[in-house]
């Protein structure tokens, strides 16, 4: 397989992004401006897929973005048409979270739909959301995402295209981990992308997840191991952020950390596959 001829491990990539073909180029184009970062694929799942093969990753998790409530029959549909879910992460592939906006009027339905689909989680962005995370309506989303069953995935921290108001730092994740409780919560971007101060001092330790993506060009590799150990390898899963992290370099740089063996199998599928099911 392709994987051992890159290291024997198992790879799932748990923080993905796609877009449907016909808006993939204006929609990378436009976040590159937003990001000043260069997309390391073109957006769409065949891109996805061509990158995965070259990286020896067997399956990877799309996370969509939702941002108005009128989105979420388009959002979800095309989730369950690019998920495979129902199969083990062995036989490979694409699964997919779902997304529900918090003021939708209609969220507790659509949190059981997504559900029924199949979806694995939900992913919510509360910058592109525009609302702060201690929301009582993003508390009372966390909370019925949770109780079925649901991973819940969210941005945490600085927000690269949109930095001017950070609408899920550090301390707001801490008051939210209090109040909520979350049994499968990540916490995307070593818990706060930009904010690892924070992190460090107010969530490392709790009971929460955090996944890898985009810490590979901002944060020193002795601070990445030293936050990982702290944490706990067994709450850390892969994710790339893809395509604005390149899988083939993320997954060269865990690598070059010296973890351990145990270490990097929880890392790279084994807390995806405890955490999701698979």
């Amino acid at each position: 397989m392709e994987q051992e001829r890159k290291g024997g491990t198992m790879v799932i990539d748990l923080h993905t992004h796609i877009f449907p073909a016909k808006i993939a180029g204006k929609t990378i184009e436009k976040l590159e401006g937003l990001s000043g970062l260069r997309a390391a694929t073109d957006g769409t799942l065949e891109g996805l897929q061509a990158s995965m093969e070259e990286a020896g990753v067997r399956a990877s998790v799309v996370m969509p973005v939702i941002t108005k409530p009128e989105q979420f029959a388009s959002i979800n549909s095309y989730a369950r048409k690019i998920s495979r879910d129902t199969l083990p992460a062995a036989d490979g592939g694409f699964f997919s979270f779902g997304a529900v906006h918090p003021y939708s009027p209609e969220m507790e339905a659509q949190l059981r739909e997504v559900k029924e689909l199949g979806l694995l989680g939900i992913k919510i962005h509360p910058d592109y959301l525009g609302v702060m995370i201690d929301d009582p309506k993003m508390y009372r989303l966390i909370d019925r995402a949770s109780e079925l069953g649901l991973a819940i995935c969210i941005h945490a921290g600085i927000d690269i295209g949109l930095p001017d108001k950070v609408h899920c730092p550090p301390e707001k994740s801490a008051a939210m981990l209090r109040e909520v409780r979350p049994e499968k919560c990540i916490l995307a971007h070593m818990g706060g992308w930009m904010q690892w101060e924070d992190v460090e001092r107010l969530l490392v330790g709790r009971n929460v997840w955090f996944d890898t993506s985009m810490a590979r060009r901002f944060l020193e590799p002795e601070t990445m191991k030293r936050m990982i150990r702290a944490h706990g390898a067994d709450r850390i899963v892969f994710g790339t952020d893809s395509p604005w992290g390149g899988q083939a370099e993320e997954i060269q740089f865990i690598r070059e950390l010296g973890l351990s063996a145990a270490e990097e199998e929880k890392l790279f599928s084994g807390n995806a596959r405890k955490l999701l099911g698979l």
